[in-house]
């Protein structure tokens, strides 16, 4: 078999912008190895025939749905392996994200496949699928290779882009007992529910702030110019720990990875902690008073000055920019 099963996050009947990109390089590369792309979603009531049928017009065929806990790693877990053993696909394939990585990571382990993570391409090549990894610092290309019956291949966040094709996908309702473990933890609340507006992974332009914005005050400087772009503001560890900003805005190791169009970092260092959460951004602007920061290494544009003057003026060169 040269199928490949895709994992589908949603919320609130909706399904995630970064999933559906998954599931439409999922049907790219199924169809190269003379197979098919199926998806699995989990959850309850919200799940109806109508939204699952849906991801078959970015080019899933199949979509397997399970009762259960949404936004829990470990049901995921138990749904994906049963799905895998009852059709032998040959390959699972995840958007990336925080969820993205512990599920994988877990139907790795539980499989015994190999895995590979923050992948940035995939291709087909002699009947298999070889993907491509960033390393040292994105200055070289890992390629990776599956051996035994499954290989488990998770994306750096926005690697794929979503391409509706047009079409309705079976919807096939999975019955699952889940183990012990699985049921032990309940969902609370969605941490990029927390009162923002914009969920950051998935928005295009993010004014991202440091501790050199000041104060929990200063934030106000970034949410005004992320208002003015129609993006979303993030925040890096320091400034969450510090109680200035929430959680669900966190970029970096232990937080959310992002690859938006657009990263303005400021008053970030861009130690490497952070670094590894917004290194795949298309662009990335600096603006520090600090001209040996090492976010100047890797960035786009650099901008050594007073954020406190800049970013005023940035915000109202882009509203003026609307306004004409």
């Amino acid at each position: 078999m040269s199928d490949i099963l895709v994992y589908v996050l949603h919320y609130e009947g909706k399904l995630n912008k970064n999933s559906l990109g998954a599931v439409s390089e999922g049907a790219r590369l199924a169809a190269e190895l003379g197979g098919q792309c199926h998806a699995v979603v989990v959850g309850s009531d919200d799940l109806t025939d109508a939204l699952c049928a849906t991801v078959g017009d970015w080019g899933a065929t199949k979509c397997f749905r399970a009762k259960g806990p949404e936004g829990l790693a470990q049901p995921v877990v138990d749904v994906m392996a049963k799905v895998i053993d009852d059709n032998g696909h040959a390959y699972a394939l995840f958007g990336g994200g925080l969820l993205g990585f512990e599920i994988g990571a877990g139907l790795a382990a539980r499989k015994h496949a190999g895995v590979t993570m923050e992948v940035t391409a995939v291709r087909a090549e002699n009947g298999e699928l070889i993907a491509e990894r960033p390393i040292l610092q994105d200055s070289q290309i890992s390629e990776s290779r599956y051996r035994g019956g499954l290989g488990v291949i998770i994306a750096r966040l926005n690697a794929f882009e979503p391409k509706q094709t047009g079409g309705t996908a079976e919807v096939v309702d999975v019955d699952v007992e889940y183990s012990p473990w699985s049921t032990r933890a309940t969902m609370i609340g969605r941490g990029e529910q927390r009162g923002e507006d914009i969920n950051i992974e998935d928005a295009d332009v993010l004014i991202a702030g440091g501790r050199g914005l000041g104060a929990a005050e200063g934030f106000k400087l970034a949410e005004d110019l992320a208002a003015a772009m129609g993006g979303a503001v993030a925040a890096t560890r320091a400034v969450v720990d510090a109680g200035w900003y929430p959680y669900s805005t966190q970029i970096g190791q232990t937080g959310k990875t992002v690859a938006p169009k657009l990263y303005l970092a400021a008053g970030i260092s861009g130690a490497i902690q952070h670094k590894v959460g917004m290194q795949g951004s298309e662009n990335i602007v600096a603006i520090n008073k600090d001209a040996n920061a090492p976010i100047f290494e890797f960035c786009d544009l650099g901008i050594v000055g007073d954020l406190n003057k800049i970013l005023p003026k940035l915000t109202e060169a882009v509203k003026a920019k609307k306004a004409g």
